[in-house]
């Protein structure tokens, strides 16, 4: 949803060229409607077969395992070195410790990302223009040998910045939310003040990183112009797009379908990253419970 109609308006101009015609595949779906959430499912179903959903699976447990961790960990240990004899930790170093914590995760993961975006997107693209990966490391290996290793990292400095935002608006927003709950006297320490918390965390995060995301994916969709062209008699709109960096693509996006371009997807996105956020938060509280009975029970 997020690469529908990327930067439509540049694309139907190739459609007005001598040398492009409306039949080509990347023209004729750039100028299609636009599907929603249910219709996109409905047309992948269609169209790919519903495992398809699962495209990108192997890349995108490798990205939680070398990104989540990352900055999870990092926000541990950069708070716990920063809060002294129990002290009240403010709102703005949590945001500050969260947006660090979440470039260190973005810089690890990044390699990872940029396969789960291709993999995922591959269906979009005419058959002779699809990479195939097998998995997350052969993705790895062929981007490697294909484009040089540095394009793992395509895509990095939007990723840092959502990243960034990511972290403050989610774990720090957690940690605040969870604060203000217990100190109410309503709540306790629990699931089900986690479960609320986790909530608010999620639907805050979501809000800020969209853009970004978006951003982000259309980027590390892009092939690098060391890559094979596109084959003759085709245009694709992968072919046809370059974004020189964050900025360019935010500018190019915003001029050619305006701001809500930059909400595409935020159904399914939101309820990709409801879900997962609360889950991870509710594992950390438990798994942290876990511990303190195991420390203090060998102490």
């Amino acid at each position: 949803m997020q690469l529908q109609g990327e930067l439509g308006e540049s694309i139907q101009k190739l459609a007005s060229t001598p040398s492009t015609t409306v039949t080509d595949v990347g023209v004729s779906k750039a100028i299609k409607p636009e599907k929603g959430t249910l219709n996109m499912l409905n047309h992948i179903h269609k169209t790919e077969g519903l495992f398809t959903l699962y495209r990108g699976l192997s890349a995108s447990l490798l990205r939680q395992a070398t990104y989540t961790t990352t900055r999870f960990g990092l926000y541990g240990l950069i708070k716990d070195i920063l809060v002294k004899d129990n002290k009240s930790f403010p709102f703005y170093k949590k945001v500050l410790v969260g947006m660090i914590s979440g470039a260190g995760g973005a810089i690890i993961g990044t390699p990872a990302d940029v396969i789960m975006v291709r993999m995922q997107a591959d269906g979009k693209l005419p058959l002779e223009q699809r990479r195939n990966y097998k998995n997350a490391f052969d993705g790895i290996l062929r981007i490697s040998k294909e484009e040089g290793i540095l394009s793992l990292w395509k895509g990095c400095s939007p990723n840092v910045i959502r990243a960034m935002f990511m972290t403050a608006g989610q774990v720090s927003s957690y940690d605040q939310a969870k604060q203000m709950m217990i100190t109410s006297g309503y709540f306790q320490d629990n699931i089900k003040t986690h479960l609320i918390a986790s909530t608010i965390s999620a639907f805050v995060a979501s809000l800020v990183t969209s853009p970004l995301d978006v951003v982000k994916t259309r980027i590390m969709n892009t092939k690098s112009s060391s890559s094979s062209p596109s084959p003759a008699g085709t245009t694709s709109n992968q072919s046809a797009i370059v974004y020189k960096g964050t900025l360019d693509c935010f500018t190019k996006t915003f001029k050619s379908e305006g701001v809500a371009a930059f909400y595409k997807g935020f159904g399914p996105y939101f309820l990709r990253l409801g879900p997962q956020t609360i889950l991870t938060f509710i594992f950390v509280e438990q798994l942290s419970n876990l511990w303190r009975k195991t420390s203090n029970y060998f102490k």
